[in-house]
């Protein structure tokens, strides 16, 4: 079973890896066609394809296409006009139609009145599919109507129009399949109580999308976030991330966490830090919020101040930097109780990290955890298979145990929630150089603090991070340093399948 969101992003990162969404949109279409037919004789059939301006319009013309070539007598009824259509690939499908026009009739519904009044054995819901969104409006309300009017057996491609994709409740006005072709996978949406009356009989078609691709992180794990803000937008609503870290001997660790944190769109980064360790990071950027703690490294002193500041963030980091001392361990255990109350998402990286694997206990809110090998084997107890098989199990097994996503630093990274499997292949050699993992858990944190899912920031982050030193190496070969990954950050957010021309060649194999 898969959801919306993952069949959006598998689509993306199919194309990212090399099977295009074009090749996914033909066998999308093909496959219908063939459902269609197997049940019904070409030469005593007429069918009518209803299509939307969006991709599942596009599986409709390929579908047209299909099913004229095996004798079908084909009618296109267009919601919209055609120079409105969206989708660039859809585009190509609808071009490849013009040449049909003697044996495909193509009518254009810009309004309702426009509907033409068809008879067919077979009519076909192309319409949005997936693409749902609230209720229909006109034209397509009319449309919906007219086809679950018709007296035709009823196909709906991938998704009956009008059902949620997301919830799988129907809206007012949701067509009432015979049969619905879906591809790759069952989506969630389809199996619901309240889905089932319009649904029909369920067909999943494989569209040639590999299952390796599945476990694969890619640009579609960036489009966890809508990069619109509105108007009235404030101060704070995108995210306050809480940084504790920072030593007498370490400070630009945490200064590193907090201005990546915010290039992923985070409103504000404040930086629990050693009096004197915070205004050296004052003076770094005036983009950093300081806190400045009693004494040389944490202690239990600073205990309240820090309470104060979880209260007001939305996500916690802790660990870079901090240093290992006698009161760290029980300090970070006594602030992380106080994470628990407020069940304020938390990520531990580093010296926290440590501290935290003396105790390796499922914490009551949402934990992400971001280990290199040897850390990792303080947290498990064992060390990290060097097969990627192996070590992909052996990451889901300990996050199951924990509770937890982990994000196990590497060549390739691993990403579990226990349940959940991610590779990540972005990366290269030249980011040994130090402050990356800080970069890392600034991404991953502020994602957190902007409400993501843990798995899924711990996924984006990854490949983030990694495809930013790639375009790091290209301009600066192995003499990058971990700001000039910082400043790539929005550019790989931006337009991630950018990437794909310095993926790396080879790099995706067990």
């Amino acid at each position: 079973m898969i959801t919306n969101f993952e069949m959006r992003a598998l689509e993306l990162n199919s194309e990212y890896f090399g099977v295009t969404r074009l090749q996914l949109m033909e066998n999308a279409g093909q496959s219908v066609a063939n459902e269609i037919a197997t049940r019904f004789t070409p030469k005593k059939t007429r069918v009518v394809i209803f299509c939307g301006l969006g991709g599942n319009g596009g599986d409709g013309f390929v579908v047209a296409r299909h099913l004229t070539y095996l004798g079908f007598k084909v009618c296109v009824i267009l919601a919209g006009k055609s120079r409105n259509i969206r989708n660039a690939i859809a585009k190509k499908n609808w071009v490849a139609l013009q040449a049909l026009r003697k044996a495909v009739v193509l009518h254009e519904v810009y309004d309702s009145s426009l509907i033409p009044n068809v008879k067919a054995e077979v009519v076909v819901d192309a319409l949005l599919g997936m693409g749902s969104k609230g209720r229909l409006r006109p034209p397509m309300l009319q449309l919906v109507r007219r086809i679950n009017g018709m007296e035709a057996f009823r196909v709906a491609v991938d998704v009956p129009t009008g059902l949620d994709p997301d919830s799988g409740e129907p809206f007012d006005e949701t067509i009432k399949a015979d049969v619905t072709v879906t591809f790759h996978e069952t989506k969630s949406c389809l199996i619901t109580a309240k889905a089932k009356g319009h649904v029909g009989e369920l067909c999943v078609r494989s569209i040639g999308i590999p299952r390796e691709f599945e476990q694969f992180a890619g640009p579609g794990d960036i489009s966890i976030l809508d990069e619109h803000r509105p108007p009235n937008a404030h101060k704070g609503d995108y995210g306050k991330l809480l940084i504790v870290g920072g030593s007498e001997v370490f400070t630009g660790a945490p200064a590193l966490v907090g201005l990546a944190a915010l290039r992923t769109g985070l409103d504000l980064a404040y930086i629990a830090a050693p009096k004197v360790t915070a205004q050296t990071i004052a003076s770094m950027s005036p983009n950093l919020i300081t806190v400045r703690l009693e004494g040389a490294h944490l202690n239990p002193h600073n205990l309240d101040d820090i309470r104060d500041f979880v209260s007001l963030s939305t996500a916690v980091v802790i660990g870079p930097g901090l240093g290992l001392h006698s009161h760290t361990e029980d300090s970070v255990m006594r602030i992380i109780a106080f994470i628990e109350e407020e069940k304020t998402p938390l990520l531990l990286d580093a010296d926290g990290l440590k501290a935290f694997a003396m105790h390796r206990r499922k914490i009551s809110a949402p934990l992400v955890l971001t280990p290199h090998a040897e850390e990792y084997r303080l947290l498990s107890g064992k060390h990290p298979s060097k097969n990627l098989g192996k070590r992909a199990e052996q990451v889901q097994e300990t996050a199951q145990k924990l509770g937890a996503v982990i994000l196990l630093k590497g060549p390739v990274d691993v990403v579990s929630d226990g349940e959940r499997v991610k590779l990540n292949f972005t990366g290269n050699a030249g980011m040994t150089v130090g402050g990356t993992g800080d970069v890392l858990a600034g991404i991953v944190g502020g994602f957190l603090a902007r409400g993501v899912d843990p798995f899924r920031a711990a996924v984006a982050g990854a490949f983030i991070n990694g495809a930013a030193g790639d375009f790091v190496q290209l301009e600066k070969g192995n003499h990058m340093v971990s700001t000039d990954i910082i400043d790539w950050i929005p550019q790989v957010m931006k337009d991630p399948m950018s990437h794909a021309k310095v993926r790396r060649n080879g790099s995706t194999g067990y």
